[in-house]
């Protein structure tokens, strides 16, 4: 390591004496945002040089001869807004796709004339406020984000990664003090139920993300003000957009980071140009890590994506994506039987899991307007084994079995949206079907039977051990309209939706589900405007929730109702410049129908970001829920070299459990702030910073006489449910720094950049572990008398762990593209 170490530092040292004289290109394709039709002779120019263009009959441009650097690209054209493309790098070794949609530029404020570029508002009239928008080029370079989409979106204002504060070893999106499985994705408006690797069943987090960079133009979040074509969401839709590839030769790009190794390649796939491919192939080395330091645990994943578009013609494209992972998760004896380790043998199953999701999307141009027809399947195969500290796993001694899931969940989806422009008028309608089967075999012992020495039971056994198959189907029908009035001072958007399905009892009474939205945007200055928007969102519970069936084999959930959430939203935003945006938001969520476990008595609005499944259990539709704040939120697109983001969210979550009381959730940080800058410097050296600041999440003490009872069984502690969330960990705090060098040489790019996490080296805490102390040499469990421990673990020598640790993490990673 020192000596690749020196290597790389050498190589940084040249980079004053290998100057890149060779140069790069740009293409690109310019349309109508409202009809997506191609708009001919645009104006491109690229800010800071002489080189422009302009788009031909299919819209298209091409700029060469370009010197490789960083740069703001516009396109400017009679009768529409100006319209910027911030920080977009070239290099030799890739030719870059970027691609306008720009808009008619039709907005009077009296006798003056609004010119304000609206590429840094991101907003529409949908979705006039809280909404942000990442570039690519703002998620790869993103200190301490080793090119993880979900841990980049952690920076936005209103997420939070529960405790730890995204320090620990979990993706879980916490956004605006809900849960992690109250969001849903879409990845070119294909829904993907599943973003991270080693994914909890039922609430979509996990400690890795799923998707390559390299295919992503921008990632957008909306936390509220959903548009009606979205189903399920009640905390976030996070939209990831897809660029197509290059149409005129063969190009890729090669990563080695932290954890992984990936290969991307993209081109032609006719002749033609008309038939483009993206394709990729990831793998994890983290297991060969994970023994170099003795931890106990083996991460081994890959995973595989790629898109085909196919331009049928003028008016009609065709595409399919696809994205999956084969994900393993095992246990290795550690060299050094800590407590540490220990904990980890016995609390955290093994994991063999699977997953994909495949999508073939037609896009059809009308006038005015335009339709797209979407058919997916997603499935996910999780198998989950625990045993007895898992030192038999391997073995699997069914009689030492304290878990064993094997769940198979498929969905296959069929949607349909029309959108049209009438003049100031626009509507879109559509809906869709989704055949769901879901399937599950389950055996889990959640407590031993205890006696006392005359044979009386104290405790009673409590085993689920069931098998469940369920097959049916959802539905949802949506509708919105949207229209300006006052020379565009006033922008007002409706919509209405509603879902039903055809399994739970009320499921097909769709006036339960009736979810109306409202937004209003008012510009009563050139650069101010004040939105406000007010909606009911639903979601049906998890297929975990809906297949669990109890020990007679009966299901027993299928009387929940939609969890159901009411948002309330208003703010501002205001534009200094053409590329500074600034906005202030308060927000109200009310929540009502929650389920909640009748065996803990604990909400599942609480839970969901641990590994394993979310909700395999009998609920309660009783639980109700609020979460209220504001935000600030500054962005300032690159500007003379400088670019950064910065947020503070100050927030309230609350959830009821079994006894009706609202009490602080799980995720109810309180504080968030988030600051990301990034300055390009010459010759292609660019330094970025990221600080980020967490409150402490509540969490709940063990019960120390149940804890004792039942960790030979469970392998944690007992949560003193009495003291739910009645203590706090400590605030979080972390700064990384990365520092990127490229060269670039006739028709290839090296890209090396060293990034240093947490480099204050600040510890995170998580909640404390409950375990056993152990022999010196891990033959069996130590004892106050010597003997073998009891049943009930009445003889043993409790721990209690506390989960403090932080350490300086410096990387070096390495991007070849060719």
């Amino acid at each position: 390591m020192n000596k690749l170490f020196t290597i790389i530092v050498a190589l940084f040292c040249c980079g004053t004496v290998l100057t890149a004289q060779n140069t790069g290109a740009l293409t690109g394709t310019v349309i109508d945002k409202q009809t997506q039709e191609a708009l001919i002779g645009v104006t491109i120019r690229l800010e800071g040089s002489e080189l422009g263009a302009t788009t031909d009959v299919d819209g298209n441009f091409r700029l060469t001869g370009i010197p490789p650097r960083s740069y703001n690209l516009t396109a400017t054209y009679i009768g529409y807004a100006p319209l910027t493309k911030f920080n977009v790098v070239v290099t030799t070794g890739n030719v870059n796709q970027i691609n306008f949609q720009m808009e008619p530029d039709a907005t009077n404020l009296g006798e003056v004339v609004i010119s304000t570029n609206k590429s840094v508002r991101i907003a529409s009239v949908e979705t006039p406020l809280s909404i942000q928008n990442l570039s690519v080029e703002e998620i790869k370079s993103n200190p301490g984000g080793n090119f993880d989409i979900s841990r980049v979106m952690q920076a936005l204002p209103g997420v939070s990664a529960g405790a730890g504060g995204g320090g620990g070893a979990r993706n879980d999106l916490i956004i605006r003090g809900g849960g992690p499985s109250e969001n849903v994705y879409y990845l070119d408006g294909v829904e993907i139920p599943i973003i991270n690797h080693f994914t909890t069943q039922g609430a979509a987090g996990g400690p890795t993300g799923m998707l390559n960079v390299s295919f992503i133009e921008d990632a957008t979040l909306s936390s509220s003000a959903f548009n009606a074509r979205y189903d399920n969401p009640l905390s976030a839709v996070l939209q990831f957009t897809q660029r197509d590839g290059n149409p005129e030769r063969l190009q890729g790009n090669f990563r080695v980071s932290a954890s992984e190794t990936a290969l991307t390649l993209e081109g032609p796939a006719a002749k033609n140009g008309k038939t483009t491919f993206l394709a990729s192939a990831r793998r994890s080395y983290l297991q060969f890590l994970f023994e170099l330091i003795d931890l106990p645990i083996r991460p081994d994943y890959w995973d595989f994506q790629y898109k085909l578009t196919h331009k049928i013609n003028a008016k009609t494209t065709f595409s399919t994506i696809g994205i999956g992972a084969i994900d393993k998760f095992y246990f290795a004896t550690p060299k050094e039987s800590t407590p540490e380790n220990i904990y980890i043998f016995g609390s955290v199953p093994s994991i063999n899991q699977w997953n994909y999701t495949q999508g073939f999307s037609l896009k059809r141009l009308v006038d005015n307007g335009y339709w797209n027809l979407t058919f997916s399947r997603n499935m996910l195969d999780n198998q989950l084994d625990q045993f007895n500290d898992n030192f038999d796993g391997q073995q699997k001694d069914e009689a030492k079995r304290k878990l064993g899931i094997n769940s198979l969940e498929i969905e296959n989806k069929l949607r349909f949206d029309y959108n049209k422009y009438v003049g100031a008028w626009k509507y879109a309608f559509g809906g869709g079907v989704q055949y769901v089967k879901y399937n599950n075999t389950t055996f889990n012992r959640i407590v031993p039977e205890i006696r006392d020495d005359q044979g009386t039971i104290i405790q009673p056994d409590v085993t689920v051990n069931f098998n469940t198959d369920i097959n049916f189907f959802k539905y949802g029908f949506f509708g919105q309209v949207n229209r300006s009035f006052l020379s565009n001072r006033v922008a007002v958007s409706a919509g209405l939706r509603t879902d039903g399905n055809t399994f739970t009892d009320t499921g097909n009474d769709i006036w339960r589900t009736l979810s109306p939205r409202a937004s209003v945007s008012y510009a009563f200055a050139p650069k101010w405007k004040v939105n406000a928007s007010v909606g009911r969102y639903f979601k049906i519970a998890p297929y975990t929730v809906l297949g669990f069936r109890d020990n007679e084999n009966k299901l027993v959930n299928t009387g929940l109702d939609y969890i159901r959430s009411d948002h309330y939203v208003a703010g501002f935003e205001y534009l200094p410049t053409n590329s500074l945006r600034i906005t202030l938001e308060g927000f109200i969520k009310k929540y009502a129908d929650y389920p909640v476990s009748v065996q803990s008595g604990i909400s599942l609005a609480n839970q969901g970001a641990g590994f394993g499944v979310l909700g395999n259990e009998l609920v309660s539709g009783i639980g109700t829920g609020e979460a209220n704040g504001f935000e600030l939120f500054v962005q300032q697109k690159l500007y003379k070299g400088l670019f950064f983001t910065g947020s503070y969210t100050l927030f309230w979550s609350k959830f009821s459990n079994a006894d009706g009381r609202l009490i602080a959730s799980g995720w109810d940080n309180r504080h968030l702030v988030s600051t990301i800058l990034g300055y390009k410097l010459p010759r292609n050296w660019e330094i970025g910073v990221k600080y980020r600041y967490q409150g402490g999440v509540p969490f709940t003490p063990f019960d120390l006489d149940a804890s004792r009872r039942n960790y030979l069984v469970s392998g944690t502690g007992t949560l003193d449910i009495d003291r739910l969330n009645s203590q706090r960990l400590r605030s979080f705090q972390q700064c990384d720094i990365r520092v990127d060098k490229k060269w670039n040489f006739r028709r290839a790019t090296l890209d090396v950049f060293i990034d240093i996490q947490n480099a204050f080296a600040n510890k995170a805490e998580t909640e404390p572990n409950y375990t056993f102390t152990r022999k010196p040499d891990n033959s069996d469990w130590e004892t106050t008398d010597g003997q073998s421990i009891r049943p009930d673990g009445g003889n043993a020598i409790p721990i209690i762990l506390s989960n403090l640790d932080g350490s300086l993490l410096p990387t070096i990673g390495i991007i070849v593209e060719f």
